[in-house]
């Protein structure tokens, strides 16, 4: 049962993974969309990601770190 409201340090985390994805995006030379078309997601959902508005899930993590060709860790340090 997920807790409400949310512990800060629970965003602060969703926060920092949002820019590590972006961070390996950019490395890749990718936009949202290019990266959302390897992917097979949206590319509203990289953007909602990148910004923490909505979590990857660990199969989206993998497909990012593989699309960006990043090791999975890397994402989620």
């Amino acid at each position: 049962m997920p807790l409400d409201p949310m512990p800060a340090w629970v965003l602060t985390r969703r926060r920092q993974i949002g820019e590590r994805i972006r961070a390996a995006r950019e490395r890749a030379d990718l936009t949202q969309i290019e990266l959302g078309q390897r992917i097979g997601r949206d590319h509203r959902t990289i953007h909602r990601w990148e910004y923490a508005y909505r979590v990857p899930t660990l199969e989206d993590l993998l497909l990012l770190a593989d699309a960006a060709d990043v090791p999975l860790a890397e994402l989620v340090r």
